[in-house]
């Protein structure tokens, strides 16, 4: 399957990256090896993790406040938030 980032979920990784390689150095490359691993996860099982909402599914991230929003369709898995989980919990809606 390939893989796709929303345009406004691939700037949530970046500023997320950005915020915490500010907090501490490392911690943005930590950050985004995380979301790599759970894109890993997603890609060898597109149906797993719970829906949240019609075919959106929920994957959290270990150890930050994060979670990845995907919908798998014919061929493409879509990451359509990079949702910080102590922020609006349906900003998203509407992403497609």
């Amino acid at each position: 399957m390939k893989l796709a980032f929303h345009r406004l979920a691939d700037r949530e990784l970046n500023e997320a990256a950005q915020y915490y390689e500010g907090e501490t150095p490392g911690l943005g490359l930590s950050f985004i090896r995380e979301v790599e691993r759970c894109v890993q996860l997603i890609l060898e099982n597109p149906h797993g993790g719970p829906v949240i909402a019609g075919t959106v599914r929920r994957r959290f991230l270990r150890r930050f406040p994060y979670a990845l929003l995907c919908k798998a369709q014919s061929d493409t898995i879509r990451i359509l938030a990079v949702m910080n989980l102590r922020r609006r919990p349906t900003y998203w809606v509407g992403r497609e």
